[in-house]
């Protein structure tokens, strides 16, 4: 279960952040993951956000728009 600090979360999205480097060096993360992720969908109007209680686990979620004139729903 990876869960996340509160006051970690403001820098949960910065480049090569690595919040917990025992974490790191286990899974081999780089600390770009989520900073690339955010940048994508922020350069196609989302966002992300991220919620976490400590001890319990951290749910992401994101949104995008759609263009409704260009992938219209079927009636």
């Amino acid at each position: 279960m990876l869960s996340i600090r509160e006051e970690d979360l403001s820098k949960l999205f910065n480049t090569f952040e690595q919040l917990y480097s025992g974490l790191a060096r286990h899974y081999g993360g780089s600390g770009l993951g989520l900073a690339i992720s955010k940048k994508l969908i922020e350069l196609h109007g989302g966002n992300i956000q991220v919620e976490s209680k400590f001890g319990e686990g951290s749910t992401f979620s994101f949104t995008l728009p759609i263009n409704m004139k260009k992938y219209p729903l079927p009636v």
